[in-house]
């Protein structure tokens, strides 16, 4: 017959679980590190194709150059640019840069539409390589979420200057599809500049199909990258502020011989209006910001629940209770094994919201277990049914004591 396996390893086993995850999450490389790779690889490709097609400009003395071998040159001049971009964008992936995913999806996107009108197995390679990149980069936003002022006005600066030199070889190029032609650099800037700018006076106007999808681009990649150059330059110096604020805010609340209450059910909201009654300092941690003006005046930590160093920061070494108060019971468990881990001396409770995981919540050894709403259940149920309800019955399957608070309460 087989034995239930000791309480110990049934603990060590969830706790390592919880690391493997919080380490998945927190990881130094995935998946920032495999999509600036895969960027930097696309950006190679395209660049190495854009310097092959502008070869009647780069393989000649500047002086020996004509009108027809600059356009002929400039063909490749976008697609090398696009590609000196995803190089660019690559670093600021590794770093990760927000503004950088932001212009890494515009260049990815742009590159599969232009590569769609050119009939060439190279091309047709290349977008079902750039379709799977921006999956990818769609799939793991919320891990490019870091900005700097010093980074953000760097990557501004190149990402302009990439796509003036994209949109006014692009147009010099493809001039003879304009109305009138585009037959000199001056002419091309004059409309690059009037484009990316979204004017449009009318007094160049694109006439073929492959004209109108290259104002098409200009028009969302200098709208992309003006938009996120502001918020590039300007998120870093708003967020700077506010977060000095909260920090400053956060020095002044004595975190120390307190109560944590992590969750946002109603049963967290209650407790923390019980507590707050009986002028009891609480700290409120939350995964996500409540509604502005709905904790007015209170301590809020923002963060996740699971990580150490977001307990840290609640006080949880500091703490006399915390309690998880979650509506899934397996993050109440993996929080209770968070605080065992900090080796915090305060109390844990954990909700049970589901009776079926009572034992295994009770595992990991929290000091109190609570259970409204089991309790609520049966009490309906005994009512409904006409069964005497004892108090004693009642306080004894609302709170399940761990087993030295049980042993301290008989005594």
């Amino acid at each position: 017959m087989l034995r239930e396996p000791p309480q110990s390893l049934v603990r060590a086993a969830l706790a390592g679980s919880k690391r493997a995850l919080r380490g998945l999450n927190d990881s130094a490389w995935f998946p920032h590190v495999p999509l600036a790779a895969g960027l930097a690889l696309g950006g190679a490709l395209l660049l190495l194709s854009g310097l092959h097609g502008a070869a009647p400009i780069w393989r000649q003395p500047f002086a020996a150059l004509t009108t027809t071998s600059l356009r002929l040159g400039a063909r490749g001049i976008p697609f090398a640019m696009i590609g000196l971009g995803m190089l660019a964008m690559s670093v600021g992936l590794l770093l990760r840069s927000r503004f950088s995913w932001i212009v890494s999806l515009g260049l990815t996107a742009i590159t599969i539409l232009v590569a769609i009108k050119i009939t060439h197995t190279f091309y047709s390679a290349l977008i079902y390589y750039d379709a799977l990149l921006l999956c990818a980069l769609l799939v793991s936003y919320r891990r490019f979420n870091r900005s700097s002022l010093a980074a953000g006005t760097l990557f501004a600066l190149a990402s302009g200057v990439l796509l003036l030199l994209y949109a006014v070889f692009g147009a010099f190029y493809m001039g003879m599809q304009f109305t009138p032609p585009i037959n000199d650099l001056t002419t091309a800037l004059y409309y690059a500049i009037v484009t990316m700018g979204t004017v449009g006076y009318g007094d160049i106007t694109p006439r073929t199909p492959h004209a109108r999808l290259f104002a098409v681009s200009i028009i969302i990649l200098g709208i992309t990258v003006f938009a996120t150059s502001l918020s590039a330059i300007m998120g870093p110096v708003v967020g700077g502020s506010l977060r000095r604020i909260v920090e400053r805010r956060g020095k002044l609340m004595n975190r120390k011989d307190h109560f944590i209450i992590i969750g946002n059910t109603p049963l967290a909201y209650n407790t923390y209006r019980e507590l707050s009654r009986r002028k009891q300092p609480v700290t409120l941690l939350f995964a996500q910001a409540p509604a502005e003006g709905q904790f007015d005046g209170a301590d809020i930590v923002i963060g996740d629940p699971n990580s150490l160093d977001v307990l840290e920061k609640a006080g949880a070494k500091q703490a006399r209770a915390v309690l998880a108060l979650r509506a899934d019971d397996s993050e109440n468990a993996f929080i209770v094994l968070a605080v065992k881990e900090l080796e915090s001396r305060a109390k844990t409770v954990a909700a049970i919201n589901d009776g079926k995981y009572l034992e295994r919540v009770r595992r990991v050894q929290p000091d109190i277990l609570l259970a409204p709403q089991v309790l609520g259940g049966e009490i309906l149920a005994m009512a409904l049914s006409g069964e005497a309800i004892d108090s004693n019955y009642v306080l004894d399957r609302l709170l399940h004591f761990g087993a030295d608070a049980r042993s301290a309460n008989a005594g």
